[in-house]
């Protein structure tokens, strides 16, 4: 099924003779409605225009595709139309990792659609590699992601203090080999705990691999053994900081998104307005 945001990106390409002038109408950056085509005629595997005429032309079988472009937009403005209410007829498909769908975002969200009734939010939790890969293949339009470092696309991006935790509860020493409580393979925390705890020269064995945040505080808060973690996550949780572990380098908690204007921009600052107040305290405390 050819998506119509897709098909949208490359009749305004077509109409305006020019990526910049497409990309003004449409609200997007040039470097966007790029991607765009490009997804587009990865999807129907020809290229739909000439990029070196000036203007900007359709191929061959661009002009075939252009029709059906244009009839398959026209019906979509049709059955919105014919719905009567605009009540979530167009949707902001938005990527998170699982923490940061917290009750001060959750009301970003919230009001953001009381007040945008024609959008419809789609709003999915997982870990931050699997989101970065589902963005970059156009299934968010907004995603925010834990990276190591910030990419050059990000709109915005904030650090996060990472230190050891354990059980409140917890002996003064560990035993040898290390217990460690871990989210799954893959995920970024895991593998910077690993890296650490190998470089101290530890022996480590995992005791609990959680596939959620909550599970693994759980997990740590039980005492079956230590996880590295955001410390704006650990609150209301009986742990306490590892102290001969102590502090990590931060995380870089970085937004994206592919529209540059719109209802989108502004979910996107509101979303770095609540980043900003969660990370800000933390990295002024060290």
């Amino acid at each position: 099924m050819l998506d119509p945001r897709l098909l949208r990106s490359f009749a305004a390409i077509v109409d305006a003779g020019s990526f910049t002038l497409a990309a003004e109408r449409l609200n997007m950056t040039q470097s966007t409605i790029s991607q765009q085509l490009a997804r587009l005629e990865q999807a129907v595997g020809m290229a739909l225009v000439e990029r070196a005429a000036r203007p900007v032309g359709p191929t061959s079988a661009g002009e075939r595709l252009l029709g059906y472009a244009r009839r398959i937009l026209s019906l979509q403005r049709e059955a919105q139309a014919a719905l009567g209410d605009p009540a979530g007829t167009a949707s902001i498909r938005i990527g998170v990792p699982e923490d940061i769908v917290t009750a001060a975002m959750a009301m970003v969200f919230g009001d953001f659609v009381r007040r945008h009734r024609d959008i419809q939010l789609d709003v999915t939790a997982g870990l931050s590699r699997d989101l970065t890969r589902r963005y970059r293949a156009g299934e968010f339009d907004i995603v925010i992601v834990k990276e190591s470092v910030a990419s050059a696309d990000c709109r915005a991006t904030f650090p996060e203090t990472m230190a050891w935790f354990e059980s409140a509860d917890a002996p003064a020493d560990w035993p040898d080999p290390v217990p460690l409580v871990a989210f799954p393979p893959g995920g970024l925390y895991r593998e910077a705990m690993f890296e650490r705890i190998e470089r101290e020269g530890l022996r480590w064995y995992i005791t609990f691999s959680g596939s959620s945040l909550h599970n693994v505080l759980v997990a740590v808060e039980a005492g079956l053994g230590l996880s590295l973690l955001p410390r704006s996550a650990v609150t209301g949780y009986r742990v306490r900081q590892c102290e001969p572990f102590g502090i990590e380098p931060p995380m870089a908690v970085c937004i994206y998104a592919w529209e540059s204007a719109g209802p989108a921009s502004e979910l996107v600052e509101r979303m770095g307005a609540v980043l900003e107040e969660r990370h800000a305290p933390l990295a002024a405390s060290g």
